[in-house]
């Protein structure tokens, strides 16, 4: 395996455990598709020792909410087992993207203002859902659910660590905990 640095990594997820006895790996997948699994072309499993393997990528294909994939050299039940519960690695610029995409560990911990300048909190988690993702920004005891739409925020500001949003009449209100 060449060496492969952490940081140069993104996690798009984890393995659930075997599938059959020929290999086949059941993952939980947080990618869109598993077509981004297929264009990577090759993937890392991390086990929780820290210890990463490289592998080729066979096949990728939707299975009851998650996928199943089949490795280069992995052809055994016993050898999907010892991959249960490993986070599934890509190479970061394996990954296209739109100028406007980002990658949620890039906009996680971002302080976020309105337009006006006041400031909501920290973007601590990101919910996704079917219309859209929400980010939850928490500052002490207050909570905010911001939808993530071009409506909303205007500027994503990853060199000053900041997101700027538009004042949406009703926003802060309706999602206020």
């Amino acid at each position: 395996m060449s060496k492969v640095f952490p940081e140069a990594l993104l996690l798009i997820g984890r393995v659930i455990g075997p599938h059959g006895v020929r290999g086949l790996l059941k993952i939980e997948s947080y990618a869109h598709s598993e077509e981004t699994l297929l264009t990577a072309g090759r993937i890392y499993l991390q086990q929780s020792s820290g210890k990463i393997s490289e592998y080729g990528i066979l096949s990728a294909v939707p299975h009851k909410g998650g996928a199943l994939i089949r490795l280069e050299g992995l052809d055994s039940r016993e050898q999907a087992e010892a991959c249960s519960g490993a986070e599934i690695l890509i190479r970061k610029e394996a990954v296209s993207r739109d100028d406007d995409e980002y990658f949620w560990h890039e906009l996680i911990g971002l302080r976020v203002y309105l337009e006006t300048g006041r400031y909501l909190g920290t973007l601590e988690e990101i919910v996704s859902t079917a219309a859209n993702d929400i980010y939850v920004v928490r500052e002490g005891k207050e909570e905010f659910l911001i939808p993530a739409i071009h409506d909303v925020v205007k500027t994503i500001d990853l060199e000053n660590g900041k997101m700027i949003l538009s004042e949406v009449e009703g926003l802060l209100d309706l999602n206020e905990v």
